[in-house]
C-alpha cells in the first residue's frame, strides 16, 4: 500500500487547487522523506532516490511479466479447493461491508485515494481470502496497513475460521496528514487477532519472523522498490513451512521475478492483474 511518491489524481478539481494541493502533498512528503531518512537512513535514501531518479528520468519502463490469466482457476486446483469457488459469494458480501464502512467514516476506497496511493485492489484482496481458506493459517504475517483494507480481509477470514493470528509492519506513510486512517478499515472487534509492529519492514520483519516463525502465510505490501521487496520476500520464504507469499504491485520492479526465479520448494508461482488491470500481483506457493 505504501509507495515511493503518490500518483496525483485530483482531476475533479480547478488546476490552481490541483498545484495546491500536490504542492501541499510533495512538501508534507519530504518532510515525511527527511524524518526516515534520520532515523532508517538505508530506507529512507531507498525511496528518496527512486523518486529522484524518476523526477530525473521519468518513470523506468515496467518490467515484463506474463500474466497468468487462468491464476485463479489454477490457484484453486493447485490448492486442492473447488471450483467455482464456494466463498465467492461471501467475499462480496465482505468487500461491500468494507466499502461501506469506509464510506461511513467518509472515505472512498480505491485508486489514488489513499493521498495518492492505492488502497488494496479488490483482486488482491480476493485472492487473499481464497487463500487462507485454503491454508487455515495459524500464522500471518504483512507489511503495509495504510487504511488496514488487506488487513481486514485477512482478519475476517481468519475469524470465520476461529483460528490464527496477525501480525501487520508498517511504516505510517510519509503524508502526516495520512496518519488518522491507519488502519480504520478494521473494526474494534476483529482485533483481537491482530498485532500493529510500528516500523520499516527492514528493522521489524526479521525479529518478527524469528519470534513468531514458522509462518504460514506472508503479504507484501509495504514499499515496492526492487531492494525492499527483495528483501521483504526472501526473508519471508524460509519462515514458511508450506504456504504462500502474496506481493502487490509487482509490475514497479523486477523483483518478485527475481525472487521465484531463486526460490526452491516452489508449488507454483503466478502473476496476476488487479481488477481494474492497472497493477499486478504475485503469488508464490510453497510445499513444504
Amino acid at each position: 500500500m505504501d509507495a515511493t511518491a503518490p500518483h496525483l489524481n485530483d482531476e475533479d478539481q480547478p488546476a490552481e487547487q490541483q498545484r495546491s494541493a500536490q504542492l501541499r502533498r510533495q512538501l508534507r512528503w519530504a518532510a515525511g522523506a527527511v524524518s526516515l531518512t534520520l532515523r532508517e537512513p538505508a530506507d529512507g535514501l531507498d525511496r528518496v532516490r527512486v523518486r529522484a531518479r524518476e523526477f530525473v528520468r521519468g518513470k523506468a519502463p515496467a518490467p515484463s511479466y506474463t500474466i497468468d490469466s487462468d491464476w485463479h482457476q489454477s490457484l484453486h486446483e493447485q490448492l486442492g479447493q473447488p471450483w467455482p469457488c464456494p466463498l465467492a459469494g461471501e467475499f462480496e458480501q465482505l468487500w461491500a461491508r468494507v466499502l461501506e464502512d469506509a464510506r461511513s467514516h467518509g472515505v472512498s476506497l480505491g485508486r489514488s485515494t489513499y493521498g495518492g496511493w492505492d488502497d488494496g485492489d479488490r483482486a488482491f484482496a480476493q485472492a487473499i481470502w481464497c487463500l487462507v481458506h485454503a491454508l487455515r493459517p495459524r500464522k500471518v504475517v504483512e507489511t503495509g496497513v495504510a487504511r488496514g483494507v488487506t488487513s481486514r480481509v485477512i482478519l475476517e477470514a481468519l475469524d470465520r475460521l476461529g483460528a490464527g493470528h496477525l501480525w501487520s509492519i508498517d511504516l505510517p506513510a510519509m503524508d502526516s496528514a495520512l496518519h488518522d486512517s491507519i488502519g480504520i478499515a478494521v473494526p474494534d472487534s476483529l482485533r483481537k487477532r491482530w498485532t500493529y509492529v510500528s516500523g520499516t519492514s527492514r528493522r521489524r520483519l526479521p525479529g518478527l519472523l524469528s519470534e513468531v516463525g514458522p509462518i504460514d502465510l506472508f503479504v507484501h505490501d509495504s514499499s515496492h522498490t526492487e531492494r525492499n521487496m527483495l528483501f521483504e520476500l526472501q526473508r519471508a520464504w524460509p519462515a514458511i513451512e508450506r504456504g504462500a507469499i502474496v506481493a502487490d504491485d509487482v509490475q514497479q520492479s523486477p523483483a518478485f521475478a527475481r525472487f521465484t526465479a531463486s526460490i526452491e520448494a516452489a508449488k507454483a508461482a503466478y502473476v496476476a492483474p488487479a481488477e481494474d488491470g492497472r497493477a499486478l500481483f504475485g503469488i508464490a506457493l510453497k510445499d513444504g
